[in-house]
Parts: C-alpha cells; sequence; structure tokens
C-alpha cells in the first residue's frame, strides 16, 4: 500500500508535501503532483500537511477520485522516472485523469 495524490491537488499544487517527504518520493506534474509508489515508505507525513485533503491512504480513496489510485502509479509507467523526484525534476505530462479535468482558475 502507498499514498494516493487525488483530484483536489489538480492546479493547486500547493508542495507542503514535498517539504514534508522523507523519501524524495513525490513528483510534480504539469497540473498535479504525483506520489511515487515504489519509492513511497508510507510514513503518512506528506498527508497532515496538504491543504486541501488531497493525499489519501491507497485503500482509502473516495469513490468519486478512484482513478486516482492508478493515476499516481501509472504516470511514473508512462514517464519512465524513479530514483527521486528532486534528481528527476518535473513530469513531461500528466496521467489522462488528470488532463481530463477542467481547469481550475487561481483565486
Amino acid at each position: 500500500m502507498t499514498y494516493v495524490i487525488a483530484q483536489p491537488c489538480v492546479d493547486l499544487k500547493d508542495k507542503a508535501c514535498v517539504d514534508e517527504c522523507p523519501v524524495d518520493c513525490i513528483y510534480e506534474g504539469p497540473r498535479k503532483m504525483y506520489i511515487n509508489p515504489d519509492e513511497c515508505v508510507d510514513c503518512g507525513a506528506c498527508e497532515p500537511v496538504c491543504p486541501v485533503e488531497a493525499i489519501f491512504y491507497e485503500d482509502a480513496v473516495p469513490d468519486e477520485w478512484a482513478g486516482y489510485g492508478s493515476a499516481d502509479t501509472e504516470v511514473f509507467a508512462l514517464a519512465g522516472v524513479s530514483g527521486g523526484a528532486s534528481a528527476a525534476g518535473p513530469l513531461p505530462q500528466d496521467h489522462p485523469v488528470v488532463q481530463g479535468e477542467p481547469v481550475k482558475e487561481p483565486n
């Protein structure tokens, strides 16, 4: 099991979670942050600092955002990146489930 970043993060990308992650497993996509499930150690440090409560344990993702569980896994297969977010830099593209979300305008 791992943690997942769901829909509330789309077009927000606060990045407080990145600062809290002790293993550098949270990568930035064009519209959303992603947790690499192969690097996540399930510590949960990211969850309480998320200002929009977008981070869930994998088996606790709300039904309306179920597609985000596989998105965080599949985006890394598509991008072919691993080895820590700071070394890899931003992901080249978002997962299709994120790309399909309407764009949220900044407040």
